[in-house]
């Protein structure tokens, strides 16, 4: 059936079944990605879930499939907002920057920010996300009893390049500050987004109070960076990280990059949202990415040694750069399976504006809306036996022969992540040189995750590193 905006032609939505006062409410609270499985096994692609008390009650509709995906995000992606609670709360913790601004202000962001993330710009930071890796790599001689916590590691590593790359020589001053603040923060958040009833942020409560305390601090440290970024001649310290390009954009004193077109440059204010948001995205995604692919080429040898076979070919001894990329395929591959079975945002949000007909029945007006890169990544018409760890599935015949939102790890339509090349450099370098230097094995072989900000693990997920046979 065709698709369309302000319809009225399509069947009402399946409901998923729930308890009578609290619907689906303890389902999703336990295990929400679990819930929206079988949701989509039980009713297909599109389901309606109900959640929460009387009077209170949040409707979910669901979209599995990839050409609903597609409707949303890209071609009617107008019809479908970042209206709800959660982005709310996100705006007021995070600032509304790329992430969660929308109308004039994306586009006027989006303008400014997209020639600081071309391919050429990008490849520049290929030398500082292997400094960042080979440190990391010097601290596992030390690795007790040779295990290591991929999660942990891969969420230090991505950390500190994104705020060496965001504030060049500033960066250890943020990286502690943001290792503490951040988990305050993002629980904050979850609790109140997905919460039926919040208190005002205004009233002093522990959790409130813990929560300020800690914007206070992380809002300070940036201010403070960004305040000398501002003050410093154009050709003083700072150079080519990403904050001195950001403060320069279509600023008509230092000549940005953006064509003069977009009503100037950013305010303080608005320079500390986008770098709260770069922080925010930029070094979660890829963390979640690259500690998955280890563990998954931990948990499948034969993989592993093939991706550790094509990578020494390849490099040899010498450090991989932007233009290896595209030398290592199956490197590549790897990575893309991980995002598919372990999605960094592993549920999206929107609000419809108009009722909508997605699937053959109708999303009504003011719908909250919920796409799953979890359920649709494991959707059985595109993925044959889609639980198993597979990276042939990602050749370049194989993705030909796909529908293009049956893998969506970065989004897609006019909101696609600005990130995307730059997550996939740091990913490939990074992941080359921790296998030519370490073979894993898996300690923790099943791995529980939620939904949170970005996907969260709920333990740790261990390696026993050696290295390799032939060393």
């Amino acid at each position: 059936m065709a698709l369309g905006t302000n319809t009225d032609a399509g069947t009402a939505v399946p409901g998923l079944a729930g308890v009578p006062l609290l619907g689906s409410l303890l389902d999703l609270k336990a295990d929400s990605l679990g819930t929206y499985l079988r949701a989509r096994h039980r009713h297909g692609d599109v389901v309606r879930i109900a959640a929460g008390p009387p009077g209170l009650r949040a409707q979910l509709y669901c979209v599995f499939s990839p050409e609903g995906a597609q409707q949303v995000l890209a071609s009617e992606s107008a019809n479908f907002r970042k209206d709800n609670p959660f982005y709310q709360e996100l705006r007021d913790s995070f600032g509304n920057g790329l992430l969660t601004s929308q109308d004039e202000d994306y586009v006027r962001q989006r303008r400014l920010v997209q020639p600081l993330f071309t391919r050429r710009r990008v490849d520049g930071y290929a030398d500082a996300v292997a400094a960042e890796t080979r440190a990391i790599l010097d601290s596992w001689q030390e690795a007790r009893d040779g295990v290591v916590d991929v999660c942990e590691e891969m969420t230090h590593l991505a950390l500190r390049a994104v705020s060496r790359i965001l504030f060049g020589t500033d960066a250890d001053a943020t990286v502690e500050v943001v290792n503490r603040c951040f988990p305050v923060i993002t629980d904050y958040v979850l609790r109140r987004g997905y919460s039926p009833a919040t208190i005002p942020r205004t009233w002093p409560t522990p959790s409130n109070r813990r929560a300020a305390a800690a914007l206070d601090e992380l809002y300070a440290v940036c201010d403070r960076i960004i305040g000398e970024r501002r003050a410093a001649p154009s050709d003083g310290p700072g150079g080519e990280d990403l904050l001195t390009l950001l403060a320069a954009a279509d600023n008509p004193v230092t000549g940005g990059d953006s064509g003069g077109d977009s009503g100037g440059g950013f305010d303080a204010a608005e320079l500390r949202d986008q770098v709260l948001i770069f922080l925010l995205a930029g070094h979660e995604t890829t963390a979640t990415s690259l500690a998955f692919a280890l563990h998954l080429l931990a948990r499948h040898p034969a993989a592993q040694d093939r991706a550790r076979e094509e990578i020494s070919r390849v490099l040899g001894d010498r450090t991989p750069g932007a233009a290896d990329l595209d030398r290592l395929p199956y490197v590549t591959q790897v990575l893309k399976e991980a995002m598919r079975l372990y999605p960094a945002a592993p549920v999206i949000g929107r609000k419809a504006v108009a009722a909508t007909e997605i699937g053959g029945h109708t999303v009504p007006a003011g719908a909250d809306v919920i796409l799953a890169p979890w359920v649709t990544h494991r959707h059985p018409d595109h993925w044959p036996d889609p639980d198993r760890f597979d990276p042939d599935r990602f050749t370049p015949e194989a993705e030909a022969g796909r529908h293009r939102y049956a893998w969506f790890p970065f989004g897609g339509g006019p909101r696609a992540c600005i990130g995307q090349h730059f997550s996939m450099l740091e990913s490939v370098i990074a992941l080359a040189m921790i296998l030519r230097d370490h073979a894993f094995e898996a300690v923790d072989t099943e791995i529980p995750v939620s939904a949170g900000i970005t996907l969260r693990t709920e333990g740790p997920v261990r390696c026993r590193i050696r290295r390799p046979a032939g060393w």
